[in-house]
């Protein structure tokens, strides 16, 4: 008679769970080896440390969940924190300058460029209403979702400045009232993991709501 082969072995095991209740001395008499090597072990202390493997990795998953709300914590608490000194401005100058406070402060984003296409009532000349070419308001237009990732190919660098060529990635959020985008929001950093193409946009996307929504309100378009 041929030996069975282990997926019969396997099947008839799982389709009869009460095996080893009416043959329990089996545990303590059959090894096997060691799950991570050495000595072989009997199967039901194989079977506490595959309990014991399992738990850590639950533990571990665990600790990564809470971490990953813990940090989603903190980000909507940054978030509430600007929404709160958002609506409190009245004028353009001073959301510009709260704006830059609170990403570069609080949410630690190192560049800040503002980019509106039309300049208030009211408001001098400042780098925040300088000409954007026209290539850039088009591809403003066409931003469903906050853009992340290398800064090649994109005039927004200049944007920047002197630190323009230490930049590695950006992130491009469009400023929008109603279907028309009105400007872009540009955040830049040395780290080419900073702001990368797979990255979740739901709080980048949150943070061009809410500015879109103070530059409306303060904002008239000198005529």
């Amino acid at each position: 008679m041929s030996a069975p082969f282990p997926e019969d072995v396997a099947d008839y095991l799982k389709n009869n769970p009460g095996f080893f209740e009416q043959y329990a001395d089996l545990m303590a008499q059959i090894f096997v080896p060691h799950p991570h090597g050495g000595r072989a072990v009997s199967l039901a202390e194989r079977q506490m440390l595959a309990l014991r493997d399992k738990n850590r990795e639950t533990e571990s998953k665990l600790a990564e969940l809470i971490s990953f709300g813990e940090e989603n914590d903190q980000i909507s608490e940054k978030v509430h924190r600007l929404a709160v000194g958002l609506i409190a401005v009245e004028t353009p100058s001073a959301l510009i300058h709260l704006l830059r406070f609170h990403l570069r402060d609080d949410f630690l984003i190192p560049h800040v460029a503002l980019r509106l296409w039309k300049r208030p009532e009211g408001v001098n000349d400042l780098p925040e209403f300088a000409a954007v070419a026209e290539e850039l308001q088009v591809f403003a237009e066409t931003l469903t979702h906050p853009y992340c990732g290398s800064t090649a190919g994109f005039g927004t660098t200049a944007w920047f400045g002197e630190q323009a060529a230490h930049l590695r990635s950006q992130a491009l959020i469009a400023l929008c009232d109603g279907g028309a985008t009105i400007g872009m929001l540009a955040l830049g950093s040395e780290d080419a993991k900073r702001f990368y193409p797979e990255m979740g946009t739901l709080y980048l996307e949150r943070i061009g709501e809410m500015v879109s929504a103070a530059l409306i309100r303060v904002a008239k378009p000198a005529q």
